[in-house]
């Protein structure tokens, strides 16, 4: 029987960058990750933002590599199209940035990283096992045990051994073949968020920083707009074109699965539907190469456990997956892989962690169940530019003031912090779903006077660094005053902006009034402390 400290079954981002940081903070912890592929691949996911960088920069010291070896990116990027979908790219009205953000995020090439993080972790002193599949995984307290399938590097399955393994802890980062959610039954559908998605990397693009005027590129002051994560938003769904390296665009749709069609898991299907949208299928070319191409017919789920008593924990995709929107995956990877570390540290020092797992899965519940809420029942609003000018700079502003600002921090890893949020949790559900209602109901009278698509030519707010508040002081020392200072001060321009969207009508000023008064009332019921983070 083959001992070890940590067991990381999965070798993709989550269990590489887990591996990564066991060997910097908990040095003495021994620490093996078993890989059933020998090849790394292309996987969605290629898009971080800032939380997800702070981690691999601060915490990994990944900093110099991916800048290096993968592509900075130029923030996200939205662009709204007519009723018809017939609009040129630089006709589109935009919302984006015009230089880069002042907190750094990267376009990754997922299979080269993969690839990288193997190497570095086998240098490091990580048992990496390739070719090796798990099964008769047994969770126990006393030590886990599992079974080892190692295939040879030919691929000769008469010539695979069987190792036997225990573990004192076990993560699972085998993505959505979740061996530990499987074992225990943790699996739960997301029935309130219902989306489908295919998606691709494709060659032979052409550059989005070659369309247009000399309008077009001199009003983002010529920066890349290429570089950017570029959404195209249409009511029920939005395209995705991500840059990559070495000339290939993973190109994505995410829909309703109300309208949603199995057509397009296949090529032609994929790229037909894409070809509908003009300004697409200008990008689109002639003969682009289809490299690869992946769909799920639903994507959101939840999971009734994030870490287990017996010493184990999901992260990545072993987890749960709420919406690829706004790139919260690695995010997430970050929050679940900080815990873990903090968890395995002071176990292996002697501490009983036993509250603390607990603790620490609520909390991920906690971060699960707010991020639904951006996009739950919100589809429908995508592709109103003067709308989303609001929402954009709503979930932009809280994520800096109150998800960023803390996870800089780390006061994720301060039990008084999580308890002081999870005591606010019903205050912080309701909050965001008051906003999410007022973007709904604002969506609802657009699109019955009208007007929905009214200003999706010709208007653009690329000046979103400023837009967002304080970007720069995010991590210094604020007061609980100072931060619910400016959550009332983004409800504020929140407001204002549905309500220049809507217009004067009674109905309108019905909906912004509604809103106010319900935060209000909300807030006058708040724990003490007001306005959470």
């Amino acid at each position: 029987m083959n001992e070890i400290d940590v067991a990381i079954l999965g070798g993709g981002l989550a269990g590489n960058l887990l591996a990564r940081q066991l060997r910097r903070e908990v040095p003495g912890a021994s620490v093996a990750v078993f890989e059933k592929s020998r090849e790394r691949t292309y996987k969605v996911g290629e898009s971080t933002v800032e939380i997800a960088t702070n981690y691999l920069s601060r915490k990994l010291g990944l900093q110099g590599y991916v800048y290096q070896e993968h592509l900075p990116k130029n923030g996200l990027r939205y662009f709204f199209d007519t009723e018809k979908k017939d609009a040129a790219l630089h006709e589109m009205s935009e919302i984006g940035v015009s230089v880069l953000p002042p907190w750094p995020s990267f376009q990754l090439d997922r299979a080269r990283l993969e690839a990288d993080l193997l190497r570095m972790n086998e240098q490091d002193g990580v048992q990496v096992h390739l070719g090796a599949r798990v099964k008769d995984l047994s969770l126990d307290a006393e030590g886990n045990t599992f079974t080892v399938v190692q295939t040879p590097e030919d691929g000769d399955a008469k010539n695979a051994t069987e190792t036997q393994w225990k573990a004192r802890w076990v993560v699972d980062g085998t993505g959505r073949e979740s061996l530990i959610a499987k074992k225990l039954d943790l699996r739960l559908p997301e029935k309130d968020h219902r989306i489908a998605a295919a998606w691709g990397r494709l060659r032979g693009l052409a550059n989005i920083d070659d369309t247009g005027n000399a309008e077009f590129h001199s009003r983002v002051k010529w920066t890349s707009r290429g570089l950017s994560t570029n959404h195209f938003m249409y009511p029920g769904y939005w395209l995705w074109l991500i840059p990559l390296r070495n000339g290939l665009t993973s190109v994505g749709i995410v829909q309703e699965r109300e309208q949603w069609t199995p057509a397009k898991h296949k090529p032609e299907g994929f790229l037909s539907f894409l070809r509908e949208h003009r300004a697409i299928d200008e990008v689109l070319g002639d003969d682009p190469e289809l490299v690869d191409l992946q769909a799920y017919g639903q994507l959101a789920f939840k999971t009734r456990r994030f870490f287990g008593q017996e010493r184990w924990a999901c992260v990545g995709d072993a987890g749960a997956f709420t919406d690829p929107f706004y790139s919260p995956g690695s995010d997430f990877i970050a929050f679940e892989n900080d815990l873990t570390t903090d968890l395995i540290r002071r176990d292996l020092a002697g501490e009983d962690v036993s509250k603390r797992i607990d603790l620490a899965d609520e909390y991920m519940k906690f971060r699960y169940d707010i991020t639904l809420v951006v996009y739950k029942g919100l589809y429908p609003t995508f592709g109103s530019y003067d709308l989303f000018l609001a929402k954009a700079f709503f979930d932009t502003a809280i994520y800096y003031n109150l998800v960023f600002d803390s996870y800089v921090k780390d006061e994720h890893l301060d039990a008084r912090h999580i308890r002081s949020s999870l005591r606010r949790r019903a205050f912080v559900l309701e909050m965001l779903q008051n906003y999410a209602s007022l973007f709904r109901n604002a969506a609802e009278t657009l699109k019955a006077e009208g007007r929905f698509y009214d200003g999706n030519e010709g208007n653009h707010a690329v000046d979103g660094r400023s837009a967002f508040g304080p970007l720069e002081t995010v991590g210094e020392p604020r007061s609980r005053r100072e931060i619910n200072a400016r959550n009332e001060a983004i409800f504020v321009h929140t407001r204002s902006l549905v309500a220049q969207a809507l217009g004067e009508s009674s109905a309108a000023r019905e909906i912004v009034d509604g809103s106010k008064k319900m935060y209000d009332a909300w807030n006058q019921l708040a724990p003490r402390g007001g306005a959470p983070q």
